[in-house]
């Protein structure tokens, strides 16, 4: 019963908590730039204002993709919070990208085939230390279900350091903030054009701005993984780690620029061997 509880408050809750991180995010970022910044419900009234505008679709098929995007998403999220496999999870997470992929792909727009060029480009980046994340917590562990992962006796963040720093830098990458937003930016400050988002408008951004609270909601409940254990302190703790990881997130965004994709790539791909390469050997050797 536990498990429907929580499957059903994250299909509700999930795009409410995540528009209002997003909005903190904002008012944030504004301080920090010595401005006053929107309220933090903007993301809401943004919501709003794109539903009540007319469907237009640069195709027949964006719509779709983007839809498809969102289901994906919350398909992976609501496996996590209703105790399953950690692998299948990430494994849909990725094909929810590629939707994404394939709806900026799907008009004849450079910037947004650009943008979806670099998403691709990320995707490459990340996805071997997002793997490994998985077998780390399957060798931690002895399983990859989210129920089996949270009821050890002690949190896997003390086997897994080395892997945590690394879902650091790849949840940079899904949160497409600097120095890693190759795709595009959710502030003004970064680019005109908004990549991937280019041609999108109205009820058709509308959800894949929903389908992106999911996938920071989805994050953020992977980051708890690694905190979260029989004791019940440790959600308490899991509760602070997420929101400490958030504002780093933030901070990085605020004090860096973008660099390019080599170094997005060198920079991962670095990180996964050293720190995720390192942490799993450590882990088979125990």
């Amino acid at each position: 019963m536990n498990r429907f509880i929580s499957l059903a408050l994250y299909l509700i809750l999930a795009p409410f908590v995540g528009a209002l991180l997003d909005g903190i995010d904002r008012k944030i970022t504004a301080r920090m730039q010595g401005r006053k910044g929107p309220s933090i419900f903007q993301p809401f009234y943004d919501l709003i204002k794109l539903f009540s505008k007319q469907m237009i679709a640069v195709n027949s098929v964006q719509l779709l993709l983007n839809c498809s995007y969102l289901v994906f998403l919350a398909i992976a999220g609501g496996m996590v919070f209703f105790g399953t496999d950690i692998l299948m999870s990430l494994f849909i997470l990725s094909t929810a990208d590629m939707f994404l992929i394939l709806a900026a792909s799907s008009d004849s727009s450079p910037y947004s085939n650009v943008g979806a060029s670099r998403e691709m480009l990320q995707m490459m980046a990340y996805e071997p230390m997002t793997l490994l994340i998985a077998v780390g917590f399957y060798l931690a562990t002895g399983s990859f279900r989210v129920d089996d992962i949270i009821q050890q006796s002690t949190s896997v963040i003390l086997m897994m350091p080395g892997l945590f720093v690394g879902y650091i830098l790849i949840m940079a990458i899904k949160l497409r903030k600097s120095p890693f937003d190759l795709s595009t930016s959710h502030h003004a400050h970064q680019e005109v054009v908004k990549g991937i988002t280019t041609e999108m408008s109205g009820p058709t951004l509308a959800i894949m701005e929903i389908g992106e609270y999911y996938e920071k909601m989805l994050l953020l409940a992977v980051v708890a993984l690694f905190f979260i254990n029989s004791n019940w302190c440790s959600w308490i703790i899991a509760i602070i780690a997420c929101l400490g990881v958030y504002f780093i997130e933030i901070v990085i965004d605020n004090v860096s620029a973008r660099i390019n994709w080599r170094y997005v790539l060198n920079v991962c791909w670095l990180i996964t061997l050293l720190c995720g390469g390192i942490n799993i050997l450590i882990l088979m050797l125990i």
